[in-house]
């Protein structure tokens, strides 16, 4: 799929950790280990904007997309 997740990266430029996050947002740190892998298939609105939030990011962070 040529949407890739960023996370990862974001995550490491604000200095926090995975679970950190997961608790902020109140999800799983496994549902949020799947949308870290790229391994999720679509992701609510209200969970991006809750990440977005905590990171103090934009949705243009997270996502990208590039041709394969």
């Amino acid at each position: 799929m040529p949407i890739y997740i960023n996370l990862d990266i974001v995550l490491a430029q604000k200095g926090m950790r995975s679970n950190e996050l997961a608790d902020a947002i109140g999800i799983t740190t496994a549902n949020l280990s799947i949308l870290k892998t790229g391994k999720a298939k679509a992701i609510r609105f209200s969970t991006l904007e809750a990440i977005c939030e905590v990171l103090d990011c934009q949705p243009g962070d997270l996502l990208e997309y590039r041709e394969d």
